[in-house]
This record gives C-alpha cells, sequence and structure tokens, in this order.
C-alpha cells in the first residue's frame, strides 16, 4: 500500500488556525480550557492555545489529559498501561473544556478522555477539536472541530508526524504499522 502525505505543515497550520477561530466564534474567548491527549494531541493543544492567545489576547489554560487509566481495553493488553501526562492547569467548574487529539478514529481515546475529566471536576460544557477525522466510529462519538476529514479504510493507518515530537508536520495516510514494533501490519 503507497503512503500518501495529505496535509503538509502549511495544511496544519491553516487547520490550526480555523480551529481556533471556530473555537473562539463558538465560546468567545473566556472561560476555555484546552486539554491534549498525550502525545501529538498534547502538543495540538498548545498550538491551538497559542493561535487563540494571537487572536485573542490574553492566555488560554492549557494542560493535559491522560485517559489511559479509562480505556476500556486495559484487560486485553500484555504489560501495564504506560501512563502519560496529566495536567490540568485550573478548577474546570463550570468551564468550557476543550479536548484536543490528533486523530479521531473509534472515539474510544476521547470517551476515555472525558471519564478522567469526570474526575476533576464538572465543566459546562466539553468540546473536541481534532486533527484529522478519518471515520469508523465505534462509539456515538463527533467532533466539534475538524482539520480534515480523511476516509480512510479499516487496512490503512494515519500518521501524525508533528515538529516537536518527529522533526517534520505531515499527516501521512498508508499501510497500518503495529505500535510496539513500527513493522507494516500488511508485512
Amino acid at each position: 500500500m503507497q503512503e500518501r502525505v495529505v496535509m503538509d505543515e502549511t495544511g496544519i497550520d491553516r487547520a490550526i488556525a480555523r480551529i481556533a477561530h471556530e473555537i473562539l466564534e463558538r465560546n468567545g474567548g473566556s472561560h476555555i480550557v484546552i486539554l491534549g491527549v498525550p502525545t501529538r494531541g498534547y502538543a495540538l493543544a498548545l498550538r491551538l492555545a497559542k493561535r487563540i492567545e494571537e487572536i485573542e489576547g490574553g492566555t488560554v489554560p492549557t494542560g493535559a489529559v491522560d485517559a489511559t487509566l479509562y480505556r476500556d481495553d486495559l484487560s486485553f493488553k500484555k504489560d501495564a498501561p504506560a501512563l502519560k501526562k496529566m495536567e490540568i492547569p485550573i478548577d474546570i467548574d463550570s468551564r468550557v473544556v476543550v479536548i484536543v487529539d490528533d486523530v479521531l478514529f473509534t472515539g474510544r481515546t476521547v470517551r476515555a478522555a472525558m471519564n478522567a475529566l469526570m474526575d476533576f471536576g464538572r465543566p459546562h460544557s466539553i468540546q473536541l477539536a481534532v486533527l484529522i477525522d478519518r471515520g469508523h466510529r465505534e462509539l456515538p462519538i463527533k467532533a466539534d472541530y475538524v482539520g480534515k476529514n480523511i476516509p480512510t479504510s479499516m487496512l490503512e493507518g494515519v500518521c501524525v508526524n508533528l515538529k516537536e515530537h518527529d522533526g517534520v508536520n505531515s499527516v501521512v495516510v498508508g499501510a497500518r504499522r503495529d505500535k510496539e514494533t513500527g513493522a507494516k501490519e500488511s508485512e
């Protein structure tokens, strides 16, 4: 299966700018908290908060929500889960919390992130911003803000590369890879 770049650095920057404007149009600039799902969702959350701050002025509380312990597939894993970053910078009660992730696929990670948030308070609302929506939902979850819809087959994988982690900004669609070995699943 041929890999193809579906978003480059300019496309990612434009998507973040558009999502920032959409969040502000819907919510105004106050009472927003932006929380990214580690690892790439957190990097995107920081970029999104920076863009909102450039547009609106002021600061946007930004942090991370680790959904690892709230996942419904823990009993299927061989090894103990590796905890990531959990950083809720302020009280989320009565605030609009925007969860940011890189790819929306089955919806299970987002459900776990919402469950994790409930241990920290009762937000006014929870909204979802994703860079890529690839379809194939298993749960009734829909993103409020989408950088790009990329219909994929179940045999394809979507890889978001960000400078913070990968040295380059791009979104690549190709053969699915094993998370542990990095080998293409079709090999």
